[in-house]
């Protein structure tokens, strides 16, 4: 019920109980949920009309303020009336209330002016009136509402002739309107933030708060009260300095504004390219941003201007300044620590300290670097690498044992195994340089070299002749061949034996043993 309407009882309720009940004013007052002020306002209204009580029949509400609040003398439509579009879109702005602008109101129209309560109930009855989309006042630069379109639009693959629905993306500002759209290939978590980071680009700044729907790359788990949040949407906003408040489920009203929005870029967007044929995404999204500028130019129906035109206005000043650089798209996932203190990535093994063996972490991984955050603390940091099966290891993530090894130099390793034979020297200097960073062979040098204990010096170099002969290099070659006793073989002949070794700065080149282990 109108809230104009709703005053009209309480006046007649306070005509009642001050006739039929004889109670003072303040009683009134309480009883009616008013002011005592408000109540002898009242009583002194109905006296200088003759209203008595029984009202008299047929007297409806709109007879009864007028004899209530009959117009002034010398004002000839009846009140000042305010200018309700100038007052909705002022409400916009952070800090203005409605109590100011009616101040303000009743200074220019001190005599002819609405009261505040008047002025309050008129102004909603105007809101009322006006597209639902209107009616709810957001403040300038504060929420950005996010979602995709159900519509998609067929791209075709110009060479297979293969036909591809692409997803629209759609972001309205609460207080302007102002629309943005694009198509992307999905709704994943990389589309959806990167959709966000050109919406921001597109807009030349950030709100303070995103309202998207419950859809899962930005919101992991619907609840009413304790969402989760994607972590790689969570830390985008962050970087935009953005919070994010999910729509609540079943409750239309909080995501009512996009939803608006993903109507009009139907409309008004979609429904325009329903006969054209894109054989890509870019042109595609090129044939949006045109129509686009269009549907943010097109004038409000019931408002004066336009979407363009309010948010040049009040929402772009408001919006948060872009940070210098834009936010690099990371992913997320849990791992759980192997027993050699590495974790995996992209088939790239990464170190973080040994103390967190077996244990679970998160990863942070971008195009150029990796991070493993426990317990909220970030670990260990490394430069991202794309090469399969190796190790990126930092000396400090070791355990006391291992760091031993650090004692250890490629001529020190390559001086002990020229002791024990040529082969097994050339052995040791081909597993460091198949390595990207000599150190990273140590633990297999050693373990070559302690094969000497098992199998004796002389085996040893024979299997190492072996192996390099065949050009299969490392200790677990080595290894086999002892097991398997074929270091006893003799080498095809005629053969022309070559060993051929990656290049490193740390490793010696074979001659350097020659004089004090020659090959055989």
């Amino acid at each position: 019920m109108p809230n104009e309407r709703i005053s009209m009882r309480k006046i007649k309720e306070v005509l009642r109980l001050h006739v039929d009940c004889g109670l003072a004013g303040r009683a009134i007052a309480r009883s009616v949920g008013i002011g005592p002020a408000t109540v002898y306002d009242y009583i002194a209204r109905a006296r200088l009309a003759n209203l008595t009580w029984p009202l008299p029949a047929g007297l409806d509400d709109d007879g009864l303020e007028r004899l209530l609040f009959p117009p002034q003398a010398g004002l000839p439509d009846d009140r000042a009336q305010p200018d309700w579009s100038h007052i909705h879109q002022e409400l916009r702005r952070p800090g203005v209330t409605l109590q100011l602008l009616w101040e303000e109101y009743k200074a220019r129209f001190p005599e002819h002016g609405y009261q505040y309560s008047r002025f309050c109930d008129l102004y909603r009855e105007w809101a009322r009136r006006v597209d639902v989309t209107m009616r709810h006042v957001h403040r300038a630069g504060e929420r950005l509402f996010v979602d995709y379109a159900g519509d998609t639009v067929p791209v075709v693959d110009g060479e297979t002739g293969e036909v591809r629905r692409a997803q629209i993306f759609v972001a309205v500002l609460g207080a302007s309107n102002y629309t943005y759209a694009e198509a992307t290939w999905s709704q994943d978590v990389s589309d959806w933030v990167g959709s966000h980071v050109r919406t921001f680009a597109f807009m030349g700044g950030a709100p303070t708060l995103l309202v998207p729907d419950n859809l899962k790359s930005g919101v992991s788990r619907a609840n009413r009260y304790e969402p989760d949040i994607n972590p790689t949407y969570y830390e985008m906003a962050r970087h935009y300095g953005a919070a994010i408040v999910p729509a609540r489920a079943r409750k239309p009203r909080d995501k009512a504004k996009v939803e608006a929005g993903v109507l009009l870029v139907q409309r008004w967007i979609l429904a325009a390219l329903r006969n054209r044929t894109f054989f890509s995404l870019a042109e595609l999204n090129t044939s949006i941003r045109a129509l686009l500028e269009g549907l943010n130019r097109k004038p409000f129906k019931k408002l004066d201007g336009s979407r363009l035109s309010v948010f040049e206005a009040l929402e772009k000043p408001a919006l948060k300044p872009l940070p210098s650089a834009q936010y690099e798209l990371a992913a997320w996932r849990k791992a759980r620590v192997n027993i050699d203190y590495h974790v995996e990535v992209t088939g790239h093994y990464y170190s973080v300290p040994y103390t967190l063996a077996r244990q679970e972490l998160e990863l942070r991984f971008t195009n150029s670097t990796v991070e493993a955050i426990h317990r909220g603390r970030r670990v260990a940091s490394h430069a991202r690498n794309y090469e399969r099966g190796r190790h990126t290891t930092l000396p400090e993530h070791m355990p006391p044992a291992h760091q031993k090894h650090l004692e250890w130099t490629p001529e020190r390793i390559q001086a002990w195994a020229a002791k024990k034979g040529g082969h097994v020297a050339a052995m040791t200097q081909a597993i460091m340089a198949s390595r990207d960073h000599p150190v990273l062979g140590f633990r297999a040098c050693l373990g070559l070299l302690r094969l000497e204990r098992p199998y004796g010096a002389e085996r040893l170099e024979a299997a190492c002749r072996r192996a390099l002969h065949f050009g299969t290099p490392g200790y677990k070659v080595v290894e086999r061949i002892l097991r398997g006793g074929m270091d006893h073989l003799p080498l095809p002949a005629p053969t022309a034996e070559t060993v051929i070794l990656a290049a490193h700065d740390n490793v010696r080149g074979a001659a350097y043993y020659a004089e004090e282990a020659p090959l055989a």
